[in-house]
């Protein structure tokens, strides 16, 4: 898609269809005047009737009269000014460009001045591009009929911005571009369907992604992880036909030799529970349980293309779990790559057997902290829903960090405790640790579970289990793989 930063009077410039910010009680401007007598008043008719008074989130598709250079005008509300940020504009716009696709346009303008000054320009032109691409997102490579009926995609946005948002504006725009490329790596590679996406295909766009941008990339497959002895990886991929990959991704944008930033994403391909298999009601979705992988690399693809200034790690312990007359069975006792034993109670709890491995491998590049993404836990639903994520870890400014940047990306995160006494519910009568602890603070336990590879550095565990997947379809998350994780570390990474 085309985005554009051009100078020009909203009001006198020719397209399909002009969206315009409104805040919550103020349409008396002179342009929203000017828009409402060219548009047969059709603003203080919806205004009179209640319909919109520039609530965030309220849309109304005006068609223009003879009067006006605009073909429509599409107003979207804000909501109050006060409370307006770069999640409201990203959203605000995602839901502007989600109308402008209903009604079968595929370009529009915008006034970045009805969006007011609270933002910066460059972080108002970010904000903008993500929701715009997020917004215009489509996985549909497979689909060979029923295209014509579909909304066409959007093709070419212009902003229309004022002399002292125009040098500023195409920096943000660019940001938001490269951002969002990060996020498309991640909803593409959720949304592959199982029968495609091997721990070998995981492994192959981790090495395409880094000669695109001059990455390492390590990958190491059965016998390597035999000879390593990364018993936790091997258990739960041994009841597959399809082998495992630990795939390494190193970015080197920081200081030469300075600690890095390790970022650890799970990575099962398709996960039916293995012996103890899972209901097969929506058992099509466990091709989304590499999600937390999905971000790892997409978030490192991002960080190179905006060349940020630190050294990232991406690790990726990508495995299928499936039942078969080889697979592991509840009862078993792995050796993990640490030397800790672990008893198998459950093997549908496989992800934390990988990240075991995984995060051991982390503490030999001797990180300045460690963070891991996993769609861990069906408690963490429970608990959450589909509105944050979980967050726990061993070191607060760490999980301070990645709450705010939470905040400030729109992926939220909640703290999680992770008292000692957590332990106590996954203790093993026959090895070093159990993989479940029972029913309850099944979040918690996984995390108290996973917090046993990761003592020996700063670490902070993200449950993504409900964020990674978007059953109903919204303005900004189309129904599939959301990318959940890469604006969220993005921004942390930023911040830093």
């Amino acid at each position: 898609m085309k985005i554009d930063v051009i100078r020009a009077a909203p009001l006198k410039r020719k397209s399909p269809c002009l969206v315009v910010g409104v805040f919550e009680k103020k349409l008396r401007q002179t342009s929203l005047k000017e828009i409402d007598a060219a548009c047969h008043k059709g603003l203080s008719s919806a205004q009179k009737r209640g319909e919109f008074v520039g609530k965030q989130g309220q849309t109304l598709f005006l068609p223009a009269g003879s009067h006006l250079v605009p073909e429509n005008v599409l107003l979207v509300g804000l909501g109050k000014d006060k409370t307006f940020d770069a999640v409201v504009g990203r959203k605000m716009v995602a839901k502007a460009a989600s109308v402008v696709l209903e009604k079968r346009l595929d370009r529009f303008t915008l006034d970045l001045d009805s969006f007011g000054k609270r933002l910066s320009s460059e972080r108002l032109g970010q904000a903008v591009a993500e929701g715009v691409l997020l917004a215009n997102y489509r996985f549909d490579q497979f689909k060979t009929v029923g295209r014509d009926e579909a909304a066409l995609p959007l093709s070419e946005i212009r902003l229309i911005a004022q002399d002292s948002q125009v040098s500023e504006v195409p920096t943000g725009v660019e940001s938001g571009k490269k951002i969002f490329r990060g996020v498309l790596v991640a909803r593409d590679l959720v949304n592959q369907p199982g029968n495609i996406k091997s721990p070998v295909y995981m492994a192959k766009q981790a090495r395409q992604l880094a000669r695109e941008e001059g990455m390492k990339c390590t990958i190491l497959g059965q016998t390597e992880l035999e000879k390593e002895g990364c018993g936790g990886i091997l258990g739960v991929a041994q009841g597959s036909e399809r082998e495992p990959q630990l795939i390494i991704l190193e970015y080197n944008g920081g200081k030469k030799g300075a600690a890095p930033i390790a970022l650890v994403g799970k990575g099962v391909v398709f996960d039916t529970g293995g012996i103890s298999l899972k209901p097969s009601d929506k058992m099509d979705m466990m091709k989304m349980d590499m999600g937390g992988a999905a971000a790892v690399l997409g978030t490192l693809y991002a960080a190179s293309l905006l060349e940020l200034p630190v050294n990232l790690v991406g690790i990726v312990p990508a495995v299928e779990n499936m039942p078969s007359g080889t697979a592991y069975r509840p009862g078993d006792v792995l050796t993990s790559l640490s030397g800790k034993t672990i008893e198998v109670l459950n093997t549908d709890a496989e992800g934390r057997l990988i990240l075991a491995d995984a995060l051991t491998w982390a503490g030999r590049f001797n990180p300045e902290l460690v963070i891991d993404l996993a769609t861990l836990t069906g408690a963490c639903i429970i608990a959450l829903g589909n509105q944050a994520a979980a967050v726990l870890g061993n070191h607060d400014p760490l999980v301070q960090g990645l709450i705010k940047a939470g905040q400030d990306s729109g992926e939220r995160v909640w703290q999680l405790p992770l008292f000692e006494e957590y332990d106590e519910q996954i203790k093993s009568p026959v090895a070093d640790v159990a993989n479940i602890g029972g029913r309850a603070a099944g979040t918690i336990t996984a995390a108290a579970f996973l917090k046993k590879f990761a003592a020996e550095y700063n670490w902070a565990h993200l449950d993504i289990a409900g964020m990674a997947w978007e059953e109903k379809g919204m303005p900004m998350q189309p129904k599939g793989g959301t990318g959940f994780g890469v604006r969220l570390l993005i921004e942390y990474l930023q911040k830093r």
